[in-house]
């Protein structure tokens, strides 16, 4: 029992101690590595823990009061989908709590009365709408191979789950770079210069509630890249560093789409991933159905 809690607690006080840490470090080697592509110098490697600690200085304003509490709700339920995946929780779950955290967000931008931060917030569930069935595609893929929700035993497995579900990983590869807010797929936020819409669904957020989107979008983006190495890992002590290796990969592959592809419109972001998810990952599924 004793030794049960402590499997639990380590690796959420890890996951919450560690994880902002290297989310801002890969933020960082994003910047640097774009601008090595695109023959600039660059910022500092911890330029984004300078932006998030300036933001945390400011003086907070508010459009209203259910503001700061909605954006509150987006970090919470970020970093609770987080401890349930790094607690090794039920797979499913963590894909719901990840949809809540994207509501509270939705209605965070819905709250205020600016035209940029409602059609942002619009833009935000096109694209909930876009990478959510994938999403669930993925649960329910690793369900069907291995038999249980369960993270503990998906990790564990004879196999790993890209011999089961390539089309499932190729499928997920394609809907993080909405994840990821990466181009040819940032609608509705984007850390670029290029958006008409200002800054979209954060228009009205500053200070300190602008630094908590940041940070709940490093918390993300290392348990979306888990999401990857669970494709990785099986019961073989190599295991790990090939699922390291692979959201390496993963990341730096996002990096340089960031860079080659402009924006498509929203029908696109839809029509395209809808094609994948159906092609890559129901066929998939529809194949291992007949193996398994």
């Amino acid at each position: 029992m004793y030794f049960n809690i402590v499997q639990i607690i380590l690796p959420a006080i890890a996951y919450l101690v560690f994880a902002p840490v290297v989310g801002g470090l890969l933020a960082g080697i994003d910047r640097r590595i774009a601008a090595r592509m695109q023959r600039r110098k660059g910022p500092p490697l911890l330029q984004p823990f300078y932006d998030v600690f300036k933001l945390c200085s400011k003086q907070g304003v508010s459009v209203n009061q259910v503001q700061d509490f909605y954006v509150a709700g987006f970090l919470l339920f970020v970093i609770i989908s987080g401890i349930f995946f790094f607690t090794r929780g039920d797979i499913l779950l963590v894909v719901f709590t990840l949809t809540l955290a994207s509501v509270c967000l939705v209605v965070a931008a819905y709250s205020s009365n600016s035209p940029y931060s409602q059609i942002g917030a619009e833009r935000e569930l096109l694209q909930t709408m876009a990478y959510e069935p994938m999403l669930l595609l993925t649960a329910m893929g690793f369900y069907m191979a291995f038999k249980t929700f369960r993270l503990s035993d998906l990790v564990s497995g004879r196999l790993p789950g890209i011999v089961y579900l390539p089309g499932v990983f190729i499928g997920l590869a394609y809907i993080l770079t909405i994840k990821f807010r990466k181009s040819p797929f940032d609608l509705s936020m984007s850390h670029e210069a290029h958006q008409e819409l200002v800054k979209g669904i954060v228009t009205e957020f500053s200070g300190k509630t602008l630094a908590m989107v940041e940070v709940a979008h490093w918390y993300e983006n290392i348990f979306l890249l888990g999401f990857v190495y669970l494709f990785f890992v099986w019961n073989e002590p190599l295991s790990p560093l090939l699922g390291l290796l692979a959201c390496a990969a993963v990341y730096v592959l996002e990096i340089f789409i960031d860079n080659c592809c402009a924006r498509i419109k929203w029908q696109g972001v839809l029509s395209s991933t809808w094609a994948v998810t159906l092609v890559a990952g129901f066929v998939n599924l529809l194949v291992l159905s007949f193996i398994k």
